[in-house]
Order: C-alpha cells, then structure tokens, then sequence
C-alpha cells in the first residue's frame, strides 16, 4: 500500500511537471495543427524542453502502471485528484497563467465531485484494498471504443467551431473533454496491462497494447495542439477530471473492484458524477477578450492655441 501510494505522488509530479513544460515549450514553437501530425512532431522535437516534459510524462504513465498493481483504482484516483494543485502552481508561478474567479469555483466544484465518486466506491461490504485483476475483453472494446469515438468526434467539432472567423478566444473545455476520454481510455489499458504482465503472450492477445497505441498516438498530437491554443490551468484540469470520472466510475465496475450497494454510497457517485458534468457544460467555454486600448490625449503643451 505504501509503495502504491509513493508511486501515485510521484505520478502526480511527474505529469504536473511534464505538462507545464510542454506547455511552455509549445508556446516558443510555431503554431501546430492536428490536420499536419507529421509536421506537428517535426516542430515539438526539436525543443529540447519539450523533449523533458514529454520525458516526464512518459514516466508518470510507468509510475501508473505500479500505482494499479498496488492500489484500487478508486483509491488511485483519489490521490491523482491531488496532482491538480501543484499543476495549478506551476502553472502560475512557470507560465504566469492566472484563473477567473468563475473558473476557480468551478474547479473547486470539480475536487468535490470527485472526492463524492471516490467515496462512493469504497463499499462497506468489501475490502477497500482489494484490487481488481483483469476483465472481459468484450466489455473493455465496449466501453473503449466508443469513448474513442466521442472524443475524437468532440475534438473536431471543437476544431471547427475554432476556425470560423471573428469567433471568441476558447478556453480548452471542449478540448479537455475530448483529450480526457482518450486519457480514460489509456487508463483503463494501463490498468489492464498491470493484471496481464508479466504474461507477455497474455498481454498482445489482450486488446490492451493496441488500445495504448491508438490513445497515445491520438492523445499526443491532439494534446498538443489544444495546450499550444489553451491555459494549461484549466484544459489540464478539465481532462484529469474526465479522466478520473471515467475510470472511476467505468473502470471500477468493467474491472469488479467495488460497486455501490448502501443508498448513500449510490447517492454519492451519483450526485458526484451529475456534479462534475454541470459543471463541465457550465464552464465559460470562451476567454474574455481585453478591452481595446482607449485613445489617449496629447499633451496640452502639443495641442495647437486658437489665435
């Protein structure tokens, strides 16, 4: 347990690093297009910077990967919640990004339905440290493939909204909820591959390997792209709670690890999911434009006297 909950904190600083560094990578670099992936990866590598980050968060994904041989997954995803204050630190003291006040209440909101989903999955009836094995490759392809669907489907439709002149500045919360449905997607095939190895045969006749592959191929240009548009405060949020959200609720249940069976552990995922998705769908999904520069006066001493 103790080892699970390092690897998870350590996960934490490593994608909160990753990401912030990325970020302030991307905006060095000329602007990037999900439409050109080859011209996309061509421009990221050559930033040493990025290079770091992506490092990063490469290990983040092989510190996960000890977290769910180790902890449930609710009790993993209640300490990567945690991972959301230092992001938002870095992000302000490395990238000087700062929240509205709107925002801030609304990523508050999002902690508190997350720590409702994560409540409701520790059934008394169970042991809240038994972690869950592997689970039916059908039920995995039918939760997985759809969820790729959708926000591969949500991320084009937010990349044309974004290309009609004249339009608002957005915030990312359409990008963050379709990078955050391929990241549950990953996360699930993380979780997966934790119960096959070290059966390596087991593992490529299992649907997990190929999963990764799609979700780390879409997920890179498609994140990269909405971090060089977006604050990296608020689309890395919204994603971590997509992704936390759907591994928790989905994963818990494909996997058998614990099912709500008191009302008020119900009431709680319920509520709790409801919540997170208001406010999602709520969140400003534009950026206030500055005001324009007001003209100024000349100097008296410059103004011209009447004869």
């Amino acid at each position: 347990m103790a080892w699970g909950v390092g690897a998870a904190l350590l996960a934490n600083t490593l994608y909160s690093v990753g990401f912030v560094l990325e970020k302030r990578a991307l905006t060095r670099l000329p602007e990037v297009s999900v439409g050109r992936p080859a011209h996309l990866l061509r421009q990221v590598v050559t930033s040493p910077l990025w290079l770091v980050g992506s490092l990063a968060l490469a290990s983040g994904f092989g510190a996960q990967l000890a977290v769910y041989r180790t902890l449930p997954i609710a009790a993993a995803q209640g300490i990567f919640i945690s991972g959301l204050v230092l992001l938002l630190l870095l992000s302000s003291r490395l990238l000087g990004e700062r929240t509205s006040g709107r925002e801030r209440y609304a990523i508050a909101a999002i902690l508190l339905a997350l720590l409702m989903v994560v409540l409701s999955l520790r059934d008394t009836g169970q042991d809240p440290d038994t972690v869950g094995g592997g689970a039916p490759a059908p039920l995995i392809l039918a939760v997985c493939v759809p969820s790729l669907a959708a926000g591969l489907w949500l991320y084009a439709a937010a990349e044309r909204r974004a290309r009609h002149r004249h339009r608002m500045p957005t915030t990312g919360v359409e990008y963050g909820v379709a990078v955050g449905l391929l990241y549950g997607v990953s996360s699930l095939a993380i979780k997966g591959v934790s119960g096959v190895l070290p059966d390596v045969w087991a593992l490529f006749r299992s649907p997990y390997p190929y999963l990764l592959l799609c979700t780390g191929a879409c997920g890179l240009v498609m994140s990269q792209a909405a971090l060089q548009r977006c604050r990296a405060s608020l689309i890395v949020p919204v994603c971590t709670t997509v992704t936390a959200l759907f591994t928790a609720v989905l994963g818990t249940a494909a996997f058998g690890e614990s099912l709500p069976s008191e009302p008020l552990r119900l009431a709680l995922r319920v509520t709790g999911t409801a919540l997170a998705v208001a406010v999602l769908l709520l969140m400003p999904k534009h950026d206030a434009q500055p005001p324009p520069p007001q003209p100024t006066e000349p100097p008296r001493e410059l103004i011209p006297h009447e004869s």
